[in-house]
């Protein structure tokens, strides 16, 4: 076996030496909560060493043994962290316990007297003891698993961790297969966030992007990336790729339900729509029917996820602000007073408990969402390009964004080589800032955490655009 791989991580100790110094530190401070300043520091250190890497290795073609061998030790060197900076992790591992022992968590919240007896200090480390589990079917599946361990804990995030590292494989083999730089799979592979947020605080996300990633390689499987064609390949081919994309795809989506909205896409893109979509709704309804079943429609907890969380959320956090203000709700309210005067109907009633700053906003943006999918169909966009753009709506619309939801979008962000995404991934740590010092996230921490991404973004569209005016001229 050949041991280039080493040569090239000596070559480039500039880069990698640095990233490992800082997740080694982050092991050293161990209870990253419990030293906000240091914990901090550090992490802008991480971000900067990755920024840098990814920046300056873009384009070019390390040896897979080096990509890996960095990916392997930045998620081990992390592995034994308590998960302080979140408590998710004590919620997979109750939700597991319950469902393990035949009791069904879309009905009963930790706090019901019917889990009582498996009460210990696991579940006093439970956050939102009130509110229903929110998580999918294979979530809950893989939480069982881990609930059986003497160290549940460790054994969920060393679950995780040997799934993130065949994601980074996959991801490899995606880059060779659209034909970019596999330097730029660092965007993804070296990155803090996915160190941090897998191996370091064990979240569930990463569960959904291997299947998501496996989907991408499916159904990227004989087409040409970069004009969205067909090469030359069989129909039967096609087809099976077709198969195991939608299949994948749902896998992701019962993992967390983020990659519903990529269904679309995905149908259009796969060239047999009604296939992809028949097979994928095939698979979701077999699996999620029963819940509803059970549950008598929407499950509790994601009615109360959905109505009452929020946190950072990008476009949000200004708008409903900016509804309040303007008494966008008072406006509405007289609106239906005066439809029922006109009318002489009295329902205005059962609607003014929902009209609010909070929930037109976020209507408003689910809205929005739903706009951009559509025209992510329409547009002729490849499987990189597109998927980002709906994942990145996903966040740009979301009420609520936590670090680790960024890490749906960073295996497209990093292969399409869209930076500003890139930075995202790293500042996004920096929502940190309010739990680990105690102040208000809006308005500084909100600036500091998504300027940056602006910024970016916008300089990278003004560079696109004369690319793209040249093109057409060429063309």
């Amino acid at each position: 076996m050949s041991l280039g791989w080493l040569r090239w991580v000596w070559d480039n100790r500039s880069r990698v030496l640095p990233l490992l110094i800082c997740s080694t530190a982050l092991l050293g401070v161990y209870d990253l909560a419990g030293h906000p300043f240091a914990t901090l520091i550090l992490l802008l250190a991480f971000v900067t060493c990755f920024l840098f890497s990814a920046w300056t290795l873009r384009s070019s073609v390390p040896p897979v043994g080096a990509l890996l061998a960095v990916a392997v030790v930045l998620r081990l060197s992390l592995l034994l962290l308590p998960p302080t900076l979140s408590d998710d992790v004590y919620r997979y591992i109750w939700d597991g316990r319950v469902a393990s022992q035949g009791i069904n968590p879309y009905l009963h919240a930790p706090d019901s007297s019917r889990v009582a007896p498996l009460r210990d200090e696991l579940w006093e480390k439970v956050a939102h003891r009130d509110v229903e589990t929110v998580y999918p079917p294979l979530a809950i599946l893989f939480f069982s698993i881990a609930s059986l361990f003497r160290d549940p804990v460790l054994a969920w995030k060393s679950l995780l961790v040997v799934i993130d590292l065949t994601t980074c494989v996959l991801l490899l083999r995606l880059a060779d297969l659209w034909k970019v730089p596999r330097g730029r799979a660092i965007g993804y592979l070296w990155n803090p966030l996915v160190a941090i947020e897998v191996a370091g605080m064990g979240h569930v996300d990463a569960l959904g992007v291997l299947p998501l990633v496996a989907g991408a390689l499916a159904l990227s499987a004989g087409r040409d990336h970069a004009s969205d064609a067909w090469r030359e390949s069989s129909p039967s081919a096609r087809a099976l790729g077709t198969l195991v994309a939608a299949f994948a795809v749902s896998l992701s989506v019962l993992a967390k339900l983020v990659p519903l909205v990529l269904l679309p896409l995905w149908a259009k893109l796969s060239g047999r729509p009604v296939v992809f979509l028949a097979s994928a709704l095939g698979v979701l309804g077999i699996v999620g029917l029963p819940v509803l079943w059970h549950t008598g429609g929407v499950p509790a907890g994601l009615v109360t996820y959905g109505v009452s969380w929020e946190f950072n959320g990008p476009l949000y956090e200004p708008l409903w602000r900016l509804l309040e203000v303007t008494r966008a709700d008072d406006l509405i309210k007289a609106s239906i007073r005066l439809a029922e005067k006109l009318s002489g109907a009295e329902y205005g009633g059962r609607l003014y408990e929902w009209v609010y700053p909070r929930l037109l906003a976020k209507v408003l943006l689910g809205a929005l969402l739903v706009g951009v999918v559509i025209v992510s169909i329409r547009r002729r966009l490849d499987l990189g390009s597109g998927s980002l753009t709906v994942l990145g709506a996903v966040i740009l619309t979301s009420a609520t964004v936590y670090p680790w939801y960024v890490l749906w979008l960073v295996p497209f962000a990093a292969l399409t080589g869209r930076f500003s995404w890139l930075v995202l991934s790293g500042t996004i740590t920096l929502a940190y800032i309010p739990q680990l010092l105690g102040v208000p996230l809006f308005p500084w921490v909100y600036v500091i955490v998504w300027g940056p991404f602006w910024v970016f973004a916008l300089v990278s569209h003004r560079s696109r655009r004369p690319a793209a005016a040249a093109l057409r001229v060429s063309d």
